[in-house]
């Protein structure tokens, strides 16, 4: 068996942990939890094998050693491995924090990146590196990246169901921030759900799809109709999130999850991945650079926005450690931050043009 049979196993069992792990918030049922959390292993074993033989692959195709084989060059492996460090890291909390409430929030995140592979006919073909990738920087620089890149999404679902468990006015700024965050996920999932069936997408490319196909059923559509259609929808989410949003935080709470815990978690995902985004990302990067193109900063899309990251969450820890920051508007500042990290991450390859455009082939 190849890798891609092993991904598939992992992509289903991630799916199911989602659906999971929401009934066992929904109904609180105890063997529902053992079930989502054993499923989510079993999911997560099944990529660490098919990583290990897709990085296998990768050696033997390319003949360049083990070090520059990484399977980390191209937009489908990088999700891959976005998914499996978030998986990796959620497994760890929930183990430390003997809590499985944080799976609903974790999951989704895993799930919708799953279903951006499936749905943007993202290339799953081996191909050799590029001469500027050919390099032992790689598995340092990429690999801490998507660590970080891990790191600050489980602290944007923490970040985001602390906003949920500490604010009670529907009129409140955090509770129409967290709702429509909510809301704006949801809709945009159920979108590419219907650019899949209803355009058959099979696009060559990540760039081919969102130029050509993302949301090209629904809030792109030719259609004038349609796409009003599609704006009304998506703002009934946002209201159904807001409407029954005290719900969900009565859940949340149900389950012994505090707000002091959920902040905890949230700090100290971020202190982690910040000095390793700060190494990996932008210093080994630079270095890299320097080797690849000649100058260690070029201004490139992608170097500009990880500037943008690292501005967002030294600002997070800067405003928490010396200005005493605390509760609702320092979580609202963590969501923003994985918000521009996603950007930079997906955004910026696909839709901007750079030295880092190879990243979306």
């Amino acid at each position: 068996m190849d890798s891609s049979v092993f991904f598939g196993v992992a992509t289903i069992a991630y799916i199911l942990a989602m659906v999971a792990y929401i009934a066992y918030l929904a109904f609180r049922g105890g063997m529902v939890g053992v079930a989502a959390t054993t499923v989510t292993i079993i999911g997560f074993v099944s990529q660490t094998i098919g990583f290990g033989l897709r990085w296998k692959e990768f050696s033997a195709i390319g003949g360049m050693g083990l070090l520059r084989s990484v399977p980390l060059t191209n937009l489908y492996e990088s999700l891959v491995f976005f998914v499996w460090c978030i998986i990796l890291g959620y497994l760890i909390i929930e183990w430390i924090y003997k809590t499985r409430s944080f799976g609903a929030f974790v999951t989704p995140i895993a799930g919708i990146t799953l279903a951006f592979i499936s749905i943007g006919g993202v290339s799953a073909e081996i191909q050799p590196l590029v001469p500027a990738l050919q390099s032992n920087w790689l598995l340092a620089h990429v690999t801490m990246s998507f660590i970080a890149y891990a790191a600050f999404a489980i602290s944007f679902a923490t970040a985001l169901m602390y906003l949920a468990v500490n604010t009670e006015d529907r009129r409140s700024f955090p509770y129409i921030f967290w709702t429509a965050t909510i809301g704006l996920f949801a809709g945009a999932l159920v979108a590419m759900s219907i650019d899949f069936i209803t355009l058959k997408i099979a696009a060559r490319s990540s760039q081919a799809f969102i130029q050509n196909y993302l949301f090209k059923a629904t809030f792109r559509s030719e259609y004038a109709a349609v796409t009003a259609a599609s704006f009304a929808s998506l703002g009934g989410f946002v209201f159904l999130a807001w409407r029954y949003g005290d719900a969900l935080r009565k859940l949340i709470l149900s389950f012994s999850v505090t707000p002091d815990m959920l902040e905890d978690i949230t700090y100290r995902l971020i202190a982690i991945g910040f000095p390793i985004f700060t190494i990996g990302g932008l210093i080994f990067g630079a270095v890299w650079a320097d080797q690849a193109w000649g100058k260690y900063w070029s201004w490139d899309p992608k170097e500009t926005w990880s500037l943008i990251i690292w501005f967002v969450y030294a600002f997070y820890l800067h405003a928490r450690q010396m200005r005493g920051w605390r509760g609702n508007k320092i979580a609202v500042l963590a969501v923003i931050g994985f918000a521009v990290t996603m950007f930079t991450y997906l955004g910026v390859n696909l839709l901007l043009s750079g030295l880092h455009s190879y990243g979306g082939a």
